[in-house]
């Protein structure tokens, strides 16, 4: 490991496979690719455990797909308790009650025609870019779509990894 190596790499890397599993799982819900990162460790660099996340998540099926959504809550409703979709929605804070009734109704239309929640790396957007993509992504045929919730939850997942390696 190189000494550019922040400290929770090594302490990752040293879990049980059942704590590092569990620590997985808040970054990303879907177990096979929670497997395939665990399969990975040790990890020498961020850049692998990156690299290996990026992998896993170009393999995940459509089913493990789903299993990855469903542990996030739709924008503007974090689930309660929960610090890190919290902070991840920020931007929907301070929303007006106009805003949240718009991004009611169109996560609704969107989970209508897509069958799951609409997922967007949220950290760093305002309620308004956020609302902007959903209205601009529900006119998406299923395929386009797919691609993009794929491309969105390997941001997230990224952001979630640094989070938990960053972390002492």
């Amino acid at each position: 490991m190189t000494s550019t190596s922040p400290p929770g790499l090594a302490r990752f890397n040293d879990l049980e496979e059942s704590a590092a599993r569990a620590a997985l799982h808040e970054v990303c819900a879907s177990s096979a690719w929670a497997s395939r990162l665990l399969a990975a460790r040790p990890f020498a660099c961020v850049d692998g455990l990156y690299e290996a996340g990026d992998a896993a998540l170009a393999e995940l099926t459509a089913a493990d797909l789903a299993e990855a959504m469903a542990g996030h809550p739709p924008i503007g409703r974090p689930e309660p308790g929960d610090p890190t979709s919290a902070r991840e929605q920020r931007g929907m804070a301070g929303a007006s009650d106009r805003l949240r009734a718009e991004m009611l109704e169109l996560n609704l239309a969107y989970q209508e025609k897509f069958g799951h929640v609409f997922l967007i790396c949220a950290t760093g957007r305002t309620g308004e870019q956020m609302r902007d993509a959903l209205g601009e992504r529900i006119g998406n045929p299923p395929e386009r779509e797919r691609e993009i919730v794929r491309a969105e939850l390997g941001k997230i997942n990224r952001i979630r990894l640094a989070r938990l390696v960053e972390e002492d």
